[in-house]
């Protein structure tokens, strides 16, 4: 559960996880030398010390009090004990501070504000402010007195330089690890997005770079690459050839049929043109999103387009109002959404009275919608609808033209190759199929 939730706080990229994967160590190492180094130089050090000047404080404190009066004091400390470089200088209470004063960011003066009190109990308040000198206030047979020394003898000079070394070699060698993470993960990138771009139907130049592993899987890509592509050239020209053949036996059918009977033709002309139409089918299905290629352009006015032909052609579709903030183009192959907008539209008609388009454009996702207000399809058999050479025969009407199977398989098709996908549901408003192509920006 714990794993779960961290997760989902996880970057999601490769170069991301990379550096993350880079950094946590080199911090959680930074943060135990730290560790070890307080403990080590501010304190112990720091401590040592601190009974070093302890014992000189209190030598200073017994020579105060030894003094004939007050203001012989400080004298007497420097006749007696100038070689330890320490004065004293009787104070009113007044300027005697409350509390210890110190810097946060003083980490040695935490030890000896602690450590100086517990050795001299005539110690009142320390000041740590002032970064060279170290001032003492302690109690004397005259009253408070301040003691001041050299910080260097109390605590460890320039102490901030492990912690500059340590950020400086610690940034160092991470930017030079990130460089040179970045070089090995831009063949992957590139990987991936030569692989995307085929899914979409698009051929970008690749040639294999970067770590034997990568190179390895980049030429399985362009052997898989060429396997697809020439089964897909292969396909084609058959199929291609089969319903080129087809068609001179068809022609002559059909003039050897224009001369029957009208009562005798009409049937047989039905025929001739049922199988004219599935070699159509046949002939769509094979080229499917590999006829053309992919381009800029606005969904608005490729979908406009669409439905503009079909009403020219006598079709009942509405186009309705434009959703979505999204602006600019987006990389489509026309003539294969053409294809599939016009197989949506002519099945939304032909299994209902009308049917109506609509867009959603935003800068994330592009949805084309086709509604329809006929029997639709249960969400059972909504799947097995899409696939090739498929008539639901018992949820969709059979009167108004039979089909071959191909129009939802062809838009699945053509949606994949661009990237997205093909999502049937029931329509709200008309009560029919809801057909949506989405696709991601």
């Amino acid at each position: 559960m714990f794993f779960g939730w961290l997760k989902g706080y996880m970057p999601r990229g490769l170069y991301a996880r990379a550096v993350l994967i880079l950094l946590l160590p080199v911090v959680f190492l930074q943060l135990v030398v730290t560790v070890l180094f307080l403990t080590r130089h501010f304190e112990d050090v720091t401590q040592q010390m601190t009974d070093t000047v302890a014992r000189e404080l209190r030598l200073v404190l017994s020579i105060a009090d030894q003094a004939s009066d007050r203001g012989s004091t400080s004298a007497a400390v420097i006749s007696e004990a100038s070689q330890l470089a320490i004065t004293l200088e009787p104070v009113g209470q007044a300027e005697v501070p409350e509390q210890n004063m110190r810097s946060w960011y003083d980490f040695s003066g935490r030890v000896i504000v602690k450590r100086l009190p517990a050795e001299i109990r005539q110690v009142i308040s320390i000041d740590l402010t002032e970064n060279r000198r170290v001032h003492v206030y302690a109690d004397t047979r005259f009253g408070p007195a301040k003691i001041s020394f050299d910080r260097r003898r109390i605590s460890a000079s320039n102490p901030h330089q492990l912690f500059v070394n340590m950020l400086f070699f610690g940034g160092l060698i991470t930017v030079i690890a990130i460089l040179y993470l970045r070089n090995q993960l831009r063949p992957i990138k590139r990987l991936a997005q030569v692989s995307e771009a085929f899914g979409r139907g698009r051929h970008e130049p690749y040639s294999p770079a970067g770590a034997v592993e990568v190179r390895a899987a980049g030429n399985a890509f362009l052997d898989m690459r060429t396997r697809i592509e020439r089964q897909i050239e292969q396909r084609t020209l058959m199929l291609s050839g089969v319903s080129h053949d087809l068609r001179t036996p068809l022609t002559r059918m059909r003039l050897s049929l224009s001369m029957l009977e009208d009562d005798e033709r009409v049937m047989l002309e039905q025929d001739v043109d049922d199988m004219q139409n599935m070699l159509d089918a046949f002939l769509n299905f094979v080229k499917t999103a590999g006829e053309g290629e992919a381009e800029s352009i606005n969904p608005h006015d490729l979908v406009a387009g669409v439905v503009e032909d079909a009403t020219r052609a006598g079709r009942d579709v509405t186009l309705m109002p434009a959703e979505g903030d999204g602006t600019g183009t987006i990389k489509l192959n026309a003539l294969a959404m053409r294809r599939a907008l016009d197989n949506l539209i002519s099945n939304a008609v032909r299994y209902g009275a009308m049917a109506e388009v609509s867009v959603l454009y935003t800068d994330k996702t592009l949805r084309i919608r086709v509604e329809d207000d006929g029997p639709g399809i249960p969400e059972e058999r909504r799947a097995e609808a899409t696939r090739p050479f498929t008539r639901l025969d018992l949820s969709r009407n059979q009167d108004k033209g039979g089909g071959v199977g191909l129009g939802l398989a062809i838009a699945t098709d053509i949606a994949r190759a661009h990237g997205g996908v093909l999502r049937l549901s029931s329509s709200d408003r008309l009560g029919g199929l809801r057909a949506d192509i989405v696709i991601a920006r």
